[in-house]
């Protein structure tokens, strides 16, 4: 199974062996995935998929916790009072709680599998400037390589600003502008010169280059990556 829906545990036949069923071919394809060193998506959508998990967690423990509870009496040994909830989980909630308590850790799992790939392909990962770097970094272009290939991935990028809550928070969107090839006269300096004449708009582009010493799939582990590190490494 490639994908879970956000309303998994609540949608269809609601039953605990059912729905274990469907996590752990979830969790299969996911182990595939990152076994090819394939990060994005499954790890944002494990990330999501835990975060729902535990907010109904915490959602029902606040429910409970708003209800009355009755006394049963004194417990002499602890010195306290005992309390039992007067609210009782159906059928149904037991199900539910079930599920969500069998998927949790292994959420976590896999999460922590997918962060400690992520967290060893970024530490291999180097970045540096392409010629002089101007004090406007927002823009600019990130030439991608490794050690397996002459091919340069060429993209241009560009950081964003936005709100969240109380905070402002940065993006950075990247667009592919073309693959060439390596070579002694075709240098990185060379490249960003021939940029600068085709794209007028950058006349004194920031230029970076990121270069892993592994062969890894671009668009779902490489490009991701590289958007953490160029954020980084570019200055406000």
């Amino acid at each position: 199974m490639e994908r879970l829906s956000d309303n998994w545990i609540t949608e269809g036949w609601i039953d605990f062996e059912y729905k274990k069923y469907i996590l752990l071919a979830y969790m299969k394809h996911v182990s595939g995935q990152f076994k090819e060193v394939k990060l994005y998506p499954p790890l944002a959508e494990l990330i999501h998929h835990y975060t729902r998990l535990k907010g109904f967690a915490e959602s029902k423990e606040q429910l409970n916790g708003r209800f009355p509870k009755q006394l049963q009496g004194p417990d002499w040994e602890a010195m306290k009072l005992n309390y039992k909830p007067v609210l009782v989980d159906d059928a149904l909630m037991k199900q539910l709680t079930e599920i969500v308590d069998f998927s949790m850790p292994k959420f976590q799992k896999a999460i922590e599998e997918g962060k400690n790939i992520y967290d060893f392909l970024e530490s291999e990962m180097k970045i540096e400037p392409v010629g002089i770097s101007p004090l406007y970094q927002r823009e600019g272009y990130a030439m991608l390589t490794h050690d397996a290939s002459r091919d340069i991935y060429i993209y241009r990028y560009k950081v964003s600003l936005f709100q969240q809550a109380s905070d402002t928070l940065k993006g950075i969107m990247m667009q592919l502008i073309r693959r060439v090839k390596r070579s002694f006269a075709h240098t990185f300096e060379h490249i960003k010169l021939e940029l600068v004449k085709s794209h007028q708009d950058l006349p004194n582009p920031a230029t970076f280059r990121i270069h892993s010493k592994y062969q890894i799939p671009m668009n779902e582990s490489f490009l991701p990556i590289t958007k953490r590190i160029l954020l980084k490494a570019i200055q406000d």
